[in-house]
């Protein structure tokens, strides 16, 4: 494999780290406002 190879495969990776980072920091913020809609129905119920 050349170097340039390896540079394309380590970008492809970055990229790819990059996208499941913003997912995963999404996905905390949908949760958090599950819970708080829940919270505040529990509260009323």
């Amino acid at each position: 494999m050349t170097t340039t190879e390896k540079i394309a495969n380590a970008k492809k990776r970055i990229d790819e780290l990059e996208r499941l980072i913003k997912l995963w920091n999404n996905s905390e913020q949908d949760e958090s406002k599950v819970n708080f809609t829940m919270n505040i129905q529990n509260k009323v119920a």
